[in-house]
């Protein structure tokens, strides 16, 4: 890791840590301004907070989506996938092949933190291994998959 990913690293360390810090202050009002107001009152039914609250005017940029978009993920790609006994991989050593169940030519998988996000193909870009996305799976897909 170069001296530069440090400091980047430390001060989105530092950024987060400000940002819980601010939240943990905003709760904490908000707990005490809730019990203030709630005194007397008969307690809530988790089954009320079932349907999601109306969304609110678009206002250009989703202030709840911008919180997101700066959080590192990783992503990967898989060029196949076998099964083995431990006595097989026990027996590997310099020069053994190991067949995958993916043919020749097939499209990688790209995975982001372990979730099939698309289809690619390698590419060479500046003398470097890259991807180039050949199929996406839609969001709505992904989130079935989840599920």
């Amino acid at each position: 890791m170069s001296e530069d990913d440090e400091v980047d690293q430390d001060s989105m360390a530092d950024e987060w840590a400000a940002a819980m810090e601010e939240q943990a202050e905003i709760d904490g009002a908000g707990e005490d301004e809730a019990a203030a107001n709630n005194q007397g009152a008969a307690p809530m039914e988790l089954s009320e907070f079932d349907e999601p609250a109306a969304a609110p005017a678009s206002q250009g940029n989703n202030p709840d989506l911008d919180v997101i978009l700066d959080i590192p993920v990783s992503i990967s790609m898989e060029v196949g996938r076998t099964s083995i006994t431990i006595r097989n991989l026990l027996q590997l050593n310099q020069g053994s092949v190991i067949e995958l169940d993916r043919l020749a030519g097939e499209p990688l998988d790209v995975l982001v933190n372990g979730t099939l996000i698309a289809h690619g193909e390698v590419v060479v870009v500046n003398e470097k291994f890259g991807i180039r996305m050949t199929d996406v799976i839609s969001p709505s897909e992904r989130i079935k998959k989840l599920r």
